[in-house]
């Protein structure tokens, strides 16, 4: 397994216990909040709300929790403005560390980021020091019966993308983040509503990690998903199939 990415399997998640489906819940009100309050309400004319809607479609949020929260983003209403903030830090040996935010308060959210880069043997970088070892990528998502690999491989050579990786977790399309856009629409077109359409990072180049310094990573890892103010976390880790299973991951 090499890189992580939240909201990566979202579609595939089995059994999610209800406070981990809220928190989930919580970070995808607050994109769908910042999405239409960024631009227009309308999804058609604003392909950030689009992604957004997608996402939360795909990890079942009921339709008018949906609806609320872009009321409330298209509203202005108070209580709604969050801040995109972007960290940078290495986590044990020496992986490279990038987590995306949502928040409302700066202080509280760097505080607790960067406790969890110091509980876990990492630390916080400065700004650019680590996203310089990742290449910014359009990213898309279909699941695995939305189309046969050859129907989706044709698809996605006609929308102009770079690559599709189609398993029987699903297809993972990628291209260049301003293609990002025309791709969606000219898939959506032909197999409807992507799962997830966002921009996203992809290590240029991965460092190995062993397991019992994957141990504490993983840990890293989840106590940054588990932040209700982070929206994204990647890293540039690899590691070994068989240590994947002995750890459960």
């Amino acid at each position: 397994m090499a890189g992580h990415s939240q909201f990566k399997n979202i579609m595939y998640r089995k059994g999610a216990q209800d406070a981990k489906r809220a928190k989930l819940f919580t970070k995808l009100i607050r994109e769908l909040t910042v999405a239409a309050r960024s631009g227009l309400a309308d999804p058609a004319m604003n392909p950030r709300l689009r992604g957004a809607i997608a996402v939360a479609r795909a990890a079942n949020m009921p339709k008018d929790n949906i609806e609320r929260a872009i009321k409330r983003g298209a509203g202005g209403e108070e209580g709604t403005a969050f801040e995109e903030i972007r960290y940078e830090g290495y986590g044990p040996c020496g992986v490279a560390i990038i987590v995306e935010a949502l928040t409302d308060n700066r202080n509280r959210t760097a505080s607790e980021v960067r406790a969890a880069f110091s509980k876990h043997g990492g630390n916080l970088a400065e700004s650019g020091s680590v996203s310089f070892m990742f290449e910014r990528i359009g990213l898309i998502r279909y699941k695995a019966d939305a189309a046969s690999a050859d129907d989706m491989f044709e698809a996605v050579l006609e929308a102009g993308a770079e690559n599709v990786d189609s398993a029987e977790g699903g297809h993972q399309i990628t291209c260049r983040p301003d293609d990002l856009s025309a791709v969606r629409d000219a898939l959506e077109k032909r197999f409807g509503p992507a799962v997830s359409a966002a921009l996203d990072w992809r290590p240029r180049n991965t460092v190995p990690v062993d397991e019992g310094s994957a141990e504490t990573l993983f840990q890293l890892l989840d106590l940054l998903d588990d932040n209700d103010d982070v929206q994204r976390v990647a890293a540039n880790f690899e590691v070994a199939d068989n240590v994947m299973d002995r750890l459960g991951a």
